[in-house]
């Protein structure tokens, strides 16, 4: 599924993760995280997208992946599992379309709530989620593997009109 969204950031579009683009995903996991994913991991949430449970994709701007995000769905929850932007691409707005597409997503599949968990220290993510109203629900101590706390982040009513009235507003505050 690609979303056809008029977009701020010049030819940038988002396609369906596949086991093709896994090469470039690794290089950018191995930039943004201290313990990143190995391929393995990255089949196996591949492979769950068949039975509809995940849904993971990759961000381009011209030909170049700049990003790549994904889902867990689970009852009427969806979780994200990870976003990351390449560190060239960081605070241009890619994870912001990502953000979107997934949100809406979420919103069409009837989840009524997301998740996910964010580094208490990343403010810049934690900044990005609230704008999406997310809201902190707890911390989850040590959950990173250098011993960082995540602080575990909801949003609710996604299922809801007023939710998508969010979205819009999210689309057309962004930067031209």
């Amino acid at each position: 599924m690609s979303f056809m969204r008029e977009r701020p950031i010049n030819a940038l579009t988002t396609e369906v993760m596949r086991r093709r683009h896994l090469r470039r995903v690794l290089q950018i996991e191995e930039q943004v995280y201290p313990r990143p994913w190995t391929h393995r991991t990255f089949i196996s949430e591949l492979a769950e997208m068949r039975n509809g449970s995940r849904y993971y994709m990759v961000a381009y701007v011209d030909d170049v992946m700049v990003g790549y995000a994904g889902l867990m769905f689970s009852g009427n929850d969806a979780h994200v599992t990870n976003i990351a932007v390449d560190p060239e691409w960081q605070g241009r707005g890619v994870a912001t379309e990502m953000m979107l597409d997934l949100a809406i997503l979420s919103h069409e599949r009837g989840c009524e709530a997301m998740t996910l968990e964010v580094r208490h220290t990343n403010t810049a993510a934690q900044n990005l989620y609230r704008r999406f109203g997310f809201v902190p629900a707890g911390v989850r101590k040590r959950y990173y593997e250098n011993t960082d706390d995540a602080i575990i982040m909801w949003a609710h009513g996604v299922d809801t009109e007023e939710f998508m009235e969010r979205l819009r507003l999210i689309e057309l505050r962004r930067p031209v």
